[in-house]
């Protein structure tokens, strides 16, 4: 958390070759319809935290205990948006890598995109197959590959995962780069694209 504190601050973002001289590869962001509830929240911790200070005046060590526990609620609450906000998809050459926060990092291969479309979705049924990435409740592109890849969950566990779902700030741009960076490369299936 404290790495993506840092690079927020410093405007800088996590494996897309930003400030290394190098191109690895191009970022879409996710973040950006979560941010305004993010910062609601930690509005809310920090009202508390004066709150909690003038009501525990007269008792000083659980008046100090509050304040720490306050403090790293806000730290973690703006940190868990810094991380959203630091770990865009990337778009490399070979792949797409779907990311959110540091829970998920799932790099596909191009050749094993059947089809990418956008796709607004607002709710999300858990089923074998499909790995669904909401962000503010809600996915925005569906990703359908030719063969399942495993993805680890948060635990470790593997899962085996055939579709994907998940939310780009501007889903048409990653659509139209994924389908145009597909083209140039020979595909495994060929499935069509459904229209957009």
């Amino acid at each position: 958390m404290l790495l993506s504190l840092a690079l927020w601050i410093t405007r800088r973002s996590h494996g897309t070759g930003s400030g290394t001289g190098t191109d690895t590869g191009r970022a879409f962001g996710y973040a950006r319809g979560q941010g305004a509830m993010m910062f609601g929240f930690a509005f809310v911790c920090l009202v508390e935290t004066v709150t909690m200070s003038v009501l525990l005046k007269d008792l000083p060590v659980v008046h100090a205990v509050v304040f720490v526990l306050d403090v790293y609620t806000i730290v973690f609450v703006i940190g868990l948006h810094a991380s959203n906000v630091v770990r865009p998809h990337v778009l490399e050459p070979d792949a797409l890598r779907i990311r959110r926060a540091v829970h998920v990092d799932l790099r596909i291969p191009l050749e094993r995109i059947a089809s990418v479309r956008r796709e607004l979705l607002a709710t999300h049924t858990r089923k074998d197959g499909e790995l669904d990435l909401a962000m503010g409740a809600q996915t925005s592109v569906t990703l359908e590959l030719t063969e399942p890849t495993t993805h680890l969950t948060f635990l470790g566990r593997p899962r085996r995962i055939q579709l994907v779902r998940f939310h780009a700030d501007d889903p048409d741009a990653l659509v139209l780069a994924v389908r145009q960076a597909r083209s140039v490369r020979p595909l495994a299936s060929p499935v069509p694209d459904l229209p957009a």
